[in-house]
């Protein structure tokens, strides 16, 4: 199966490269690369600015009658075939330090916007909106994002992968948006040293897209299929400039801040602690395509909590990061492996012990090549020995669009005898993606090296995927060793040999059901002998209504063999025996309402056996919206496990109320109450967000854990923290 998916990369890309050297379309686009293009034609002219630029919302400078018009916006949802019903145009122009947009959305429904609320990094599907996808080194591979949803919200984001965009990411622009009966305006003004891109060039890749919730469709200026992304890199038109951009200059920005806190342990044992601390972070532009970034004493305590689950798992819940400095080129680090095994997880740092600092550099080198570096040093506590953290990433783009990498993970404790201080792990991944983006796939093999437990310290894996308007089919392999130790990693299970094919098909009649099809699954994990240890098969029918609602069900088959003692419940005295084996089945139905509605919904039931007994289920979330200031989401989970009479019969609700309340685009208020009763814990978080300055802030945290029993309190924090970009 392994030299099977190799030999069928390599022909992949084979017939990638030969069609980007003997077919027509394929034109040299950069200085010193030869990119195949799917919209080559598709080129939009931007001119230097004659006079400055206001930016207001109205689009009224000569420079913008003069300017050349991104328009005749083509569909890509609900089906990708004819125009837009509603008109859109795109003006763009510069001068020395920033670039600017001029967005005028015109509508032919009458009747509200959809909008949520002013909060920065939207959710797209859930507002009218525009963004805006910038390829600055024309690799099809990386980028920026930005956006402005119909209430003027912002949106930006780094781009990865070819069309994931991280809105973790923040950087210093400006927009503003005006409503008028019959359109709205954003304008955009982004300083060019907000982005990276290579000094002396006159081309960029770029695509406008379009969500018009009110005629339910979805658009682009340079088309793309309905089966990827508007945000995919492989559609994207091109940006001429009229003269080749200059070296910017050199770029360099500081954000201090100051906090202070006050937390309280109410449990045994514990103590109030009062806190006051300063930081700063920092940012140099090494040139137009580097960055050095510096952190001294990071506070993250403005970030909102994780949402939580109810826990029926066997291995370790994932929970993605949110933490600023750790987003910027985050893919250069973390895109190595799958994702439950994956070598750098950098949520691994300064979650146990406060970071006292660190570094990052992190760029491209030329067209072809990027590199990172991160450094980081935690402090030493009670229950933490002091450690360093060092990743190195090399990356190297080769065929179309394709690229190899290499990453070496190193930790290190301090005061620890020399030879048994340390956790390493080295790798190298080669990531398939085809010109036109229906191929994709992976293939890595990384080794980790500790001291404890020598041997059988490897992780290997190799995926495909082809994905056409109607068909997904795609293979994964996996095989992790015993003693593959990954401790800056996330690294769900190990010691297994993983396939894990998967296929679709569906019909588009794009009538009153858009698109309906079959959807099946087959994972299965064999131990290092190739005895069967677990699997789940999947079988499921979706269906995808005019009203943007989705209603799929079916069935899921398991097979689970206990290589550990194991408590399904997490609250029970009795175990399931090691070298015990279940087979197990259940039937489940989704439905997520029309989310254009100001109430709308979601929710899953789920029913059927669960290792020796049986599991009822219902999970999902309610929102109501009051445009734009208000939003009530109600979370919910309900979990009914009736297992053999020796475990105990748990009933577990999970209810996480949240309320977001945005004022303007600058004041912002939100609680998050989350009550567990498999932990028996209530958590209540409450932030104020002040951004009294473009990306800079004051903030008021509140924190607090509950017994559910009776009320009383586990534990308080209160933190306020100011900040202040200085650019």
């Amino acid at each position: 199966m392994k030299s099977v998916l190799f030999i069928l990369l390599l022909l992949v890309n084979f017939f990638s490269y030969s069609t980007q050297k003997h077919f027509p379309g394929i034109k040299n686009l950069s200085n010193d690369s030869v990119v195949h293009k799917n919209n080559e034609n598709y080129i939009l002219h931007i001119k230097k600015a004659t006079a400055p630029i206001k930016i207001d919302g109205l689009i009224s400078e000569p420079d913008w009658e003069t300017a050349e018009k991104a328009k005749d916006f083509r569909l890509v949802l609900p089906v990708d075939t004819g125009f837009a019903k509603s008109p859109s145009e795109v003006v763009m122009t510069y001068d020395e330090k920033a670039f600017y947009l001029g967005i005028t959305f015109f509508d032919t429904v009458p009747g509200k916007r959809i909008v949520e609320s002013f909060r920065r990094d939207f959710i797209f599907g859930n507002n009218d909106n525009v963004l805006v996808f910038f390829d600055t080194f024309c690799d099809q591979i990386n980028g920026f994002s930005f956006g402005a949803s119909a209430s003027g919200a912002k949106w930006d984001g780094t781009m990865s992968n070819g069309s994931g965009v991280n809105l973790n990411w923040d950087c210093k622009w400006d927009s503003k948006t005006t409503q008028y009966p019959d359109r709205w305006v954003t304008e955009m003004k982004i300083p060019f040293r907000s982005v990276r891109f290579k000094s002396g060039t006159d081309k960029w890749y770029v695509n406008f897209s379009r969500l018009d919730l009110k005629t339910n469709e979805k658009s682009a200026w340079a088309p793309v299929p309905r089966q990827f992304p508007t945000a995919s890199l492989a559609y994207t038109g091109v940006l001429q400039w009229d003269q080749p951009l200059p070296k910017s200059k050199m770029m360099f920005s500081v954000i201090p801040y100051v906090f202070g806190s006050t937390s309280t342990n109410f449990e045994p044992g514990g103590k109030k602690v009062h806190k006051e601390e300063f930081g700063f972070d920092a940012k140099l532009g090494i040139s137009t395509s580097m960055n050095l970034d510096l952190t001294y004493n990071p506070d993250f305590s403005q970030y909102e909590v994780d949402q939580q689950v109810t826990n029926l798992d066997r291995f370790e819940l994932f929970f993605p990061e949110k933490r600023q400095f750790f987003l910027d080129n985050s893919d250069l680090f973390s895109n190595y492996g799958f994702a439950n095994v994956t070598p750098f997880f950098s949520r691994r740092i300064g979650l146990d012990a406060p970071v006292l600092g660190g570094a990052r550099l992190s760029g491209k080198l030329g067209n072809n090549w990027r590199l990172g570096v991160l450094d980081m040093q935690t402090e030493q506590t009670d229950d933490q020995l002091s450690r360093n953290f060092f990743v190195a990433a090399l990356q190297r783009k080769i065929f179309a669009r394709s690229n190899i990498g290499v990453i070496l993970v190193n930790k290190e404790y301090s005061n620890e005898p020399e030879g048994s201080n340390f956790n390493r792990v080295a790798g190298i991944d080669y990531n398939l993606a085809s010109n036109n983006n229906a191929w994709t796939g992976k293939l890595f093999y990384h080794r980790s090296f500790s001291p404890v437990n020598p041997g059988k310290q490897f992780a290997q894996g190799a995926s495909l995927a082809y994905n056409t308007r109607r068909i997904h089919a795609a293979l994964n392999q996996a095989s992790v060793g015993e003693n593959y130790d990954a401790e800056v990693g996330y690294v769900q299970r190990k010691g297994y040999n993983l396939f894990d094919p998967q296929f679709s098909f569906l019909w588009i009649p794009n009538k009153l059901v858009v698109s309906h099809g079959i959807v099946t699954e087959a994972s299965y994990y064999f131990d290092p002998n190739y005895k069967q240890i677990d699997h789940v098969n999947l079988l499921m029918y979706k269906l995808e209504f005019k009203n943007r609602s989705i209603l799929d069900g079916g069935i899921k088959d398991f097979y689970t063999y206990l290589q550990q003692d194991f408590d399904p419940t997490h609250i029970s005295d009795a175990v399931l025996k090691k070298g015990t084996d279940y087979n197990y089945r259940a039937i489940f139905v989704e439905y997520f309402s029309d989310t254009r509605a100001v109430f709308n919904y979601a929710a899953t039931a789920a029913t059927g056996s669960f290792y020796n007994g049986n599991i009822s289920l219902i999970d999902g979330h309610m929102t109501y919206r009051f445009q734009p200031y208000l939003n009530m989401t109600l979370n919910f989970s309900y979990n009914d496990i009736l297992l053999s009479p020796e475990f105990k019969h748990a009933k577990f609700l999970l209810l996480g109320p949240k309320i977001d309340l945005t004022l303007s685009d600058k004041v912002f208020f939100s609680t998050f109450v989350q009550y567990n009763e498999q932990i028996k814990n209530m958590n209540v978080n409450m932030r104020f967000q002040w951004r009294y300055k473009p990306v800079s802030d004051f903030f008021i945290v509140y924190t607090g854990n509950y017994f559910i029993n009776d009320w009383s309190p586990r534990n308080r924090a209160l933190v306020l923290k100011l900040s202040y970009w200085f650019n």
